[in-house]
């Protein structure tokens, strides 16, 4: 429990004050018309007080035993009442609890019970005096009882946690509403039961309370399972983001920890200037993104031991543009890219790249550029050395008004030494948590005889040819570094590398390798023996390249031969030695590059320095890229069932409807709604539902043409674009969808509950553009869904199956 704030204890006390003296009051004019229907109704008040359930989120939980309550405000007294929930919500309290509460816990939960079960007795017998139906003024006492109940609680955690309270109320306990509904119909079953038969008979309602009690309990594990997948899933978005993080600060190695230091630095300042949570979670990524777009400055600017000159600066301008472009695809749940794109601005509108002042500028982004320049002007970089810290904080509270939000530069001027604190404390943990990335292995035996030769000879050199062969490989390594900086893409970056090491290590093939599931796998392979080199896979420790990325050791004119599936045709030139190179990135191999030859001991020590001089620099492009392409393809998968969603629907529906314009030839547009879907759900659940929707997708996916698009629009909703299609063959496809429908919940239901109704366009002729296309098909989707409604209100022999298709509706 949080330390409880002055206000937070004048809540609790005016509740249990009030509590206290209506359990007083109760007590003083106790009256028991029935004292052994009272005992009965109290000991099993207190047997399922026990059933309780935690609940999601907070440390709290529920019990059943709020049924009692509601039977006790019907049948007994009020003192009965209250006592009843008093001693019950103590034992729900006590009772083997996984930690003992505090006095003040228990003294709260039990006086506003209290309070809450005055004020439904009174709601109940009040209404009931009105001459109102009795199950009226029984469901008016459970909403008394559940606003009683919950809202408290609330207000409780909202004062001590600083988050509204109305918030908290919907998030933990507004689910639980219609359980209290159903509690009162319990407990007026209860009342007519005691009236008909006798008060004995209403026990018999105590199969139902389990029940109840079991759905909360199954219900809440459910809850608390999704609520981890969801927390799981936010981790490790944010260490994917710190990856990124990484790769970003291993391009500008001279600001070594920057990222990490200025993230504590503006989550700190950004808590202590209470802003919003959805700012926060925003300054939390950007903090670590900002800059991601000197990933598209050259890396002779960014590293630049001097002053920019103008050219390079306005080089240098573009890099919050940049790195907002990048971010944009990503589609982040909060505001990540204004802050980046507007983490340059200033406050007095001198600034870039937009020249934005004062408060059009986000936030986030006045927080992140006044710690970001604090933090720059404290550690040393190449141009100057470090200032101590005092001297930093006083340069930026100078520029306060002029570059910076002044009432930003107050807090920090306030806190920055305490701040500095915690980052030297993070730091040190971080310090001893880094990979062993240089670490020498001793271990590991050799591979067979024919992996490693001695290196080819190298004729000496003049000293002219010297220069002129150690410029070219500076301007290679500068150029070859510029485009992998540069390019985000996995394809470019491997295209990129192969072609600027011919012009360093000349061969005659390569075959660029990447680990996927404890297997090296041909991302590219350019040059001689193209389709052989192409179908590899090779496990690690297997072959060449196998032995290279388990040992991380490079090969020096290997024999090609020996390489794991290698088999050649006679079509295939003899290459006869090889040389291999691990690209290992932050965390770890992530693959071999591998150079071929068809002359023998082609290769030399040179050029193993070569390749490993841009190895690490090209692991990272690789990194990054795959991290890139895992974004992307996220934003425009469906995860549920691997197919395409609504976003890249459109895009390929505007590409598909521009390549029929210009080759004059048409396309035909099928929506498909699944009729029966939520019936399995709610008799079978959600899961079921699931597999239904997932085994739908991967069926009528296979039905299609390979050159066919099949999306998933949203819930149980399906399209299908079909280039070149005509009216006919549409209607006999219509058909067999409806039939995959039908056997998919045959097969996963194992009851004919599931149909398809199918509504297609044409283009041109029922639109001419895709948001056309989509309304026309869908209207007659449901067309034929309202078609089916009515024809099963007829006879069963009446029922046919029909497909809106173009005009023969």
């Amino acid at each position: 429990m949080s330390p409880l704030n002055l206000r937070t204890k004048l809540f609790i006390a005016t509740i249990a004050t009030a509590g206290l003296a209506v359990l007083a009051l109760s007590l003083l004019h106790w009256h028991a018309e029935d004292p052994g229907k009272f005992v009965a109704y109290f000991l099993f008040s207190l047997v399922v007080s026990r059933m309780r359930v935690k609940l999601p989120g907070i440390d709290g939980s529920m019990s059943v035993g709020f049924l009692f309550i509601l039977i006790g405000a019907v049948e007994l007294g009020l003192g009965e009442t209250v006592l009843l929930a008093s001693v019950s919500t103590l034992v729900q309290c006590l009772w083997k609890t996984e930690k003992p509460p505090q006095a003040i816990q228990v003294t709260f939960n039990v006086t506003s019970i209290a309070l809450a079960a005055a004020a439904t007795y009174g709601t109940y017998h009040g209404l009931q005096q009105l001459g109102l139906n009795r199950m009226l003024p029984l469901a008016a006492a459970a909403c008394v009882y559940f606003l009683l109940n919950t809202f408290p609680v609330s207000i409780v955690i909202s004062l001590t946690e600083r988050k509204p309270a109305q918030q908290i109320w919907s998030e933990f306990y507004f689910w639980s509403f219609p359980y209290y509904l159903l509690g009162a119909s319990v407990a007026g079953l209860c009342s007519w039961l005691s009236r008909a038969i006798g008060w004995e008979s209403s026990m018999l309602v105590l199969p139902v309370i389990y029940l109840i009690y079991r759905s909360y309990f199954l219900y809440l594990d459910k809850l608390e399972k999704e609520k981890k997948h969801v927390e799981e899933m936010a981790g490790l978005h944010m260490r994917t983001i710190e990856s990124l993080a990484l790769a970003i600060e291993a391009k500008d190695t001279t600001t070594h920890n920057h990222l990490q230091r200025v993230r504590i630095y503006a989550l700190e300042l950004g808590k202590l200037m209470d802003i919003a949570s959805q700012d926060m979670d925003a300054l939390r990524a950007a903090a670590l993104l900002h800059d991601i777009g000197k990933l598209g400055v050259p890396e002779h600017i960014i590293n630049k031991p001097g002053k920019l000159t103008p050219e390079e600066f306005e080089k240098m301008k573009i890099h919050p543009l940049v790195g907002a472009e990048i971010l944009e695809r990503v589609e982040f749940p909060y505001p990540v890219v204004p802050i980046v794109r507007s983490h340059h601005e200033k406050w007095d509108g001198s600034g870039y790249p937009h020249g934005l002042r004062g408060e059009q500028i986000p936030i986030g982004a006045r927080i992140l550029s006044a710690v970001d320049c604090l933090d720059a002007l404290a550690s040393d970089r190449q141009y100057r050395r470090a200032l101590p810290l005092d001297e930093a904080m006083a340069v930026v509270a100078r520029q306060s008004g002029e570059a910076f939000d002044p009432a930003i530069v107050e807090v920090l001027q306030r806190h920055y030494v305490e701040l500095e604190k915690l980052v030297m404390e993070t730091s040190n943990i971080l310090a001893g948590s880094r990979l062993s990335v240089n670490a020498h292995v001793e271990a590991g035996a050799a591979p067979d005889a024919g992996f490693e030769h001695g290196a080819a000879s190298v004729p000496e050199k003049d000293f002219i040819s010297t220069i002129s062969s150690a410029r070219q490989e500076a301007q290679v390594l500068f150029e070859l570094s510029q485009d992998l900086g540069s390019s985000l893409r996995l394809d470019d970056t491997l295209s990129v590398m192969a072609a600027r090491l011919r012009r360093l290590t000349p061969y005659d093939a390569i075959a660029i390798c990447l680990l996927e599931d404890s297997a090296l796998v041909a991302a590219h392979v350019s040059g001689d023996n193209y389709r052989t080199l192409s179908s590899l896979r090779i496990p690690l420790d297997e072959g060449l390249v196998g032995w290279v990325a388990a040992n991380r050791k490079p090969i020096i004119n290997g024999d090609p031969a020996v390489e794991f599936g290698y088999k050649t045709d006679d079509k295939d030139v003899k290459l006869q030695s090889a040389l291999a190179i691990p690209l290992e990135g932050i965390q770890g191999v992530v693959g071999v590059v591998c150079l071929y030859s068809r002359g023998k001991e082609a290769f030399s020590n040179e050029h193993v320095r070569i390749l490993q001089a841009v190895s690490s620099r090209v692991a990272l492009s690789i990194e990054n890229a795959v991290k890139f392409e895992q974004a992307e393809t996220s934003s425009v998968t469906d995860y549920l069932t691997g197919l395409p969603n609504a976003r890249s629907l459109f895009i390929h529906l505007d590409k598909e409807v521009a390549r029929c314009k210009r080759e004059k030839s048409g396309i035909a547009l099928m929506v498909c709604d699944l009729d029966g879907f939520k019936q399995i759900n709610d008799r079978f659940g959600h899961l079921e539902g699931n597999r239904v929707l997932k085994s739908f997708a991967e069926q009528i996916r296979g039905a299609c043409r390979e050159y066919d698009y099949v999306a998933r629009m949203g819930g149980d909703e399906f399209v299908v674009v079909l280039p070149g299609l005509t009216a006919e063959a549409a209607d006999e496809r219509s058909k067999i969808v409806d039939q995959i429908a039908g056997s998919v919940g045959r097969q996963i239901c194992k009851e004919d509950l599931l149909s398809a109704s199918i509504g297609v366009a044409f283009y041109p002729t029922d639109g001419a553009n895709a948001e056309q296309l989509l309304a026309e098909s869908d209207r007659r989707m449901y067309t034929v869904k309202r078609g089916r409604h009515l024809e099963r209100a007829k006879p069963p022999q009446a029922l046919t199956r029909s497909t809106a298709i173009g005009s023969s509706v």
